[in-house]
């Protein structure tokens, strides 16, 4: 996506996927979302195939993925959804705080990871950096140096 596409982007409502195994999760998500007046949950997922599947249907400009799903795990999902969604960007939510991990959530194509205890904090500056092409870390994932 070249400057032009994510300045539009960014002036236009922004059509989200959220996929995650846990309802209450996904329910705050949507909730923290919702108080964004150019933030649109499009659609929910649960596990890593239905994603994909979204993904290609529907064709998100965001999508927030988990990490650990049922059917095809997170980073798995990422691979096949650069693949048949390449310009939706990938904010991940975990967890995870594992180095090997979040480095293979940006090895599967995701511009973003935050923690899910980090993302009252985090998850809006997330979404904010991913759109404009940047990369974003938690904050709490910093004492790891350049996971990036």
């Amino acid at each position: 996506m070249n400057i032009e596409e994510t300045v539009e982007l960014l002036q236009s409502t922004v059509r989200v996927l959220v996929v995650d195994d846990v309802e209450l999760w996904q329910t705050f998500v949507h909730m923290h979302l919702d108080k964004e007046p150019n933030l649109h949950v499009i659609g929910v997922a649960a596990d890593g195939l239905e994603a994909v599947r979204k993904a290609e249907e529907q064709l998100p400009d965001l999508i927030l993925l988990g990490v650990s799903l049922p059917k095809l795990n997170g980073l798995e999902a990422a691979r096949q959804i650069r693949e048949v969604a390449p310009k939706s960007r990938i904010l991940f939510l975990s967890v995870e705080s594992d180095p090997d991990v979040v480095l293979g959530a940006f090895s599967a194509g995701g511009l973003g990871y935050v923690l899910k205890s980090d993302a009252a904090r985090d998850l809006l500056a997330g979404i904010e950096s991913v759109l404009l092409g940047r990369r974003f870390v938690s904050r709490s994932l910093s004492d790891f140096g350049d996971v990036t």
